[in-house]
């Protein structure tokens, strides 16, 4: 306080710095965006990392065992995610709303299916 400063430690990037107290809120501002953008490019990445495309049943659960998400076709109904998830423990964790359309099969059933669908196993 005597020197008017304060010091800040990111817990993203673990970094410590000392800032003037004047103007400290525009500055504040601008270092919270940036944590931001660090946080969800980290996760971003981490997603990508950990997203493997399969097209065969036993491709789902090789790449299911080792954990992180798995885009497969599913022939959309509920009897075979339920199978799915007896057998695998892995359930639908979401349909991407940009979803690109493909024609394929599904990866339990081989029926026909127009797109793929994340799935994963809950810990």
């Amino acid at each position: 306080m005597e020197e008017n400063t304060i010091e800040i430690a990111r817990r993203d990037t673990l970094e410590k710095q000392i800032y003037n107290l004047t103007d400290i809120e525009n500055k504040v501002e601008h270092l919270l965006d940036s944590i931001q953008n660090n946080l969800y490019q980290k996760a971003l990445s981490f997603r990508e990392q950990n997203t493997i495309i399969v097209n065969t049943w036993e491709e789902f659960k090789e790449a299911i065992e080792k954990g992180g998400f798995v885009l497969a076709h599913w022939d959309g109904t509920t009897e075979t995610e339920v199978k799915i998830k007896e057998e695998t423990k892995a359930t639908i964790r979401t349909i991407p709303l940009n979803n690109k359309l493909e024609e394929g099969k599904c990866i339990l059933t081989g029926k026909p299916s127009s797109q793929r669908v994340i799935f994963a196993k809950a810990y």
